[in-house]
Order: structure tokens, then sequence, then C-alpha cells
């Protein structure tokens, strides 16, 4: 039975008991890297991540696995508070999959280690850039008490990164601009404009980036949205 008490080598073997060949060949198809993965479902995952409760020093341990599952139940289960920057850079070496990258990010911005933002944004590794722009995208919606000019500061890294054609940075950084944009109107403003600018570009991927944003920030739906919480402050 798992819970609290487990360790890291018998959640390892709970996980391994899961094992389904059909949902590893699934996984594939929504580019989720599957070398070591055991076609676990994230919703299953985060049932046993409740189960098991935090526990830093296991998972730092199941980290150490090598095994998809456990590193994903690693970073449900890591204690935010504990999560130093040391830490999330030694992970980052690991990187490999934008899964792992998505919820590695939500942990850092949890953990409120975002100085990390720039540093990762300029590794030229892809897995590792991308981490800068999804944690940019994550503090947008869930550091709701952090002054906007921490975000807005965010915004040249943005605009320095737009040209890289990488697929899983573009989605990354245009994710960042989006949420920017849409915290609230002073943000939207400054994202927009920098959207606009990056749509005239002559680069490719910055001018989709753009193009993108600005689709979503001039909608009826988001402005109308900004509009209403700006008037109910």
């Amino acid at each position: 039975m798992i819970g609290p008490s487990s360790t890291a080598a018998e959640l390892i073997a709970h996980l391994q008991a899961l094992r389904s060949e059909e949902n590893i060949a699934g996984m594939a198809r929504f580019g989720i890297v599957t070398e070591t993965a055991l076609g676990i479902s994230n919703p299953d995952l985060q049932k046993i991540a409740r189960a098991a409760k935090r526990n830093h020093a296991r998972a730092l341990e199941l980290w150490q696995s090598n095994v998809r599952e456990a590193r994903l139940l690693a970073l449900y289960t890591a204690e935010p508070k504990k999560l130093t920057p040391d830490i999330a850079r030694t992970w980052a070496d690991d990187f490999d999959s934008w899964e792992i990258v998505d919820c590695a990010a939500d942990l850092c911005v949890e953990a409120r280690i975002e100085a990390l933002v720039p540093e990762f944004a300029a590794d030229d590794r892809e897995f590792v850039r991308r981490t800068a722009f999804a944690m940019m995208a994550g503090a947008a919606v869930h550091l709701k008490q952090e002054p906007d000019e921490t975000l807005l500061a965010w915004l040249p890294l943005i605009a320095a990164h737009a040209a890289d054609p990488r697929n899983f940075v573009r989605k990354a950084v245009n994710w960042a601009l989006r949420n920017i944009g849409k915290r609230n109107l002073r943000c939207h403003g400054r994202a927009l404009a920098l959207a606009e600018s990056l749509a005239a570009s002559d680069d490719r991927t910055a001018r989709w980036i753009g193009k993108d944003a600005v689709r979503e920030l001039t909608s009826e739906k988001v402005v109308a949205r900004l509009e209403r919480t700006s008037a109910a402050q």
C-alpha cells in the first residue's frame, strides 16, 4: 500500500507494476519521450503523489532513477521550500521532454526561484531554455501578488529569443508572452506592443510568435475579461 512512509524503491516498484505497453505507444504520439516510460498517465501519477505525500529526500532519490514516471513523481512530491537553485540546475541537466520541463517549471515557480529565468533563457539547450519561458508563463498566472515589474522585466528575454526556431522553445516563448499579456491591463499593453513588434519581424519564427500572441491578446474575450477585472479593483 502506497503511503507517506513508502520508500523511493517501493514507489518505483509500484510504478513498474503498472507498466502499459499500449499507453507507452500512445504517449509517443504526443511527443512524450518514451525510452524510459512505463505508460502511466499524469492523473494516475498525481493520485500516487497525493497518497505518498511530500518528501524531498525521497524525491531526490526518485529523480536519480531515470524513469519518466519516477521523475514526474519526484516533481510532484518534492518540497518547494527545499528546492534550491543548485538542485534545479542539476535536474535541468537531465531535461529531455516538454512534459518534464513544464512540471519542473511549475515547481520552480512555487519554490520562488524564478531568479533562474535569465540563466535558463541564456542556456542554449532546448529544454533548459524552454524551462525559462515555461516559468514565465506559470509565474504570470500563479504569482498573483508579485509586482508586475517582475514579469515586465522578462519581456526583453522574450524579444531576445523570439527567433529561436526550435519547436519546444518557440511555443514556450509564445506561451510566456500571451500569459504575461493576459495578467492585467498594464501587462497587456506592454506585451501587446511587443507582440505587434514581433509580428512585423523579418524572422519567420518571431513573426509567428507575434501574430499568434496578437490574435489572442486582441480577442474580445480577453480584452473584456481584463477590463472587467480592472473595473472591479
